[in-house]
């Protein structure tokens, strides 16, 4: 891989180090797929967060955060096609995910709390955040209450709408909640007890085929070999196995689509309308139309699956940089 130079410097920002990245030898070939050039981590209130970056270190910046479930390196296509136009692409792993630290407890807050250890960490000045699914939805929760960090703001199908309540009464909903907060804290009881299966490199695919059942098999596989830790056993994802699929906690998508109304920074959103991707959101153009902010834009795709980036990579990657030209 080009070496940038850059080996173990600090920015005196955050405690924030880089160094160049070697090559990995098991890393599955995936066409367009590019190894971050720089790695490295931040700190958020004693938890290390594991940082990755691609394109020129003095260009403008640009930060990305994934959703649940996923790592950085799903930006291994998309980050390099927006560095290649000259940005500094700069992503992290959540808490529990990929390479950063487990942590005690996880929840919505916790994580809007790294985001926002993360970004001063880069950078002092406002930068341009862009946002997948969970990472879209928890940047917008930030930028409520912490506007200036943002000098533009892009949200790939992370944006909610008024889902129905349960049809369910009150007695069983309480019943629900309590079975989830048992299974919760029993889950954290056992944590040192708990492991991610492993698996080959085709069997993990495999079993994430389901989640991104829009996205190919040679891609999946390239994910394991960069989302995944080998072992005498095989493959395991870099999840901690207290996390599981599910809800988000005390949140509600009336609060976000409230945020997005106040937004005040230049805003584009772009949703998925494809209604059966297990992974979407599943919101509509008429759900979010009416609480756009002043100047907001929002394209809809009827045809690309909810990891937009990835399904049509170049489409998003052109979408996102005519929208940011503006701003260079």
């Amino acid at each position: 891989m080009k070496s940038t130079g850059i080996a173990n410097t600090s920015d005196g920002c955050g405690g924030r180090r880089l160094a160049d990245v070697a090559s990995a030898d098991q890393t599955r070939e995936f066409s367009g797929a590019k190894a971050p050039d720089r790695t490295g981590s931040i700190d958020s209130s004693g938890l290390r967060l594991a940082l990755n970056e691609w394109g020129d270190p003095e260009a403008p910046v640009l930060a990305m955060v994934h959703g649940g479930f996923d790592f950085s390196r799903t930006f291994d296509v998309f980050a390099p096609m927006i560095a290649e136009a000259g940005w500094r692409v700069v992503a992290w792993d959540a808490r529990g995910h990929g390479d950063s630290d487990h942590a005690h407890m996880y929840g919505w807050s916790a994580d809007v709390r790294d985001h926002l250890a993360a970004i001063q960490s880069i950078s002092s000045e406002p930068i341009v955040l862009l946002g997948h699914s969970k990472g879209g939805g928890q940047l917008l929760d930030l930028l409520d209450g912490r506007p200036s960090l943002a000098k533009a703001f892009v949200n790939l199908d992370g944006l909610p709408s008024q889902f129905s309540s349960p049809d369910v009464n009150d007695r069983e909903r309480r019943r629900m909640r309590r079975a989830d907060l048992a299974s919760g804290l029993d889950r954290r009881r056992r944590r040192n007890e708990l492991s991610r299966r492993p698996d080959t490199i085709e069997g993990l695919a495999e079993r994430r085929q389901p989640m991104n059942p829009r996205l190919s098999r040679e891609w999946l596989e390239y994910l394991v070999t960069v989302g995944a830790r080998h072992d005498d056993e095989g493959w395991r994802w870099k999840i901690d196995p207290v996390l599981h699929l599910g809800g988000f906690g005390p949140w509600r998508p009336g609060w976000s689509l409230d945020h997005l109304a106040a937004l005040e920074m230049p805003f584009l959103g772009v949703l998925s309308g494809v209604q059966d991707d297990p992974m979407g959101w599943k919101s509509r153009h008429s759900d979010i139309e009416p609480f756009l902010p002043p100047g907001g834009r929002l394209e809809y795709y009827d045809d690309i699956g909810h990891f937009l980036h990835i399904e049509q990579t170049r489409v998003i990657a052109d979408l996102v940089l005519e929208f940011l030209e503006p701003l260079r």
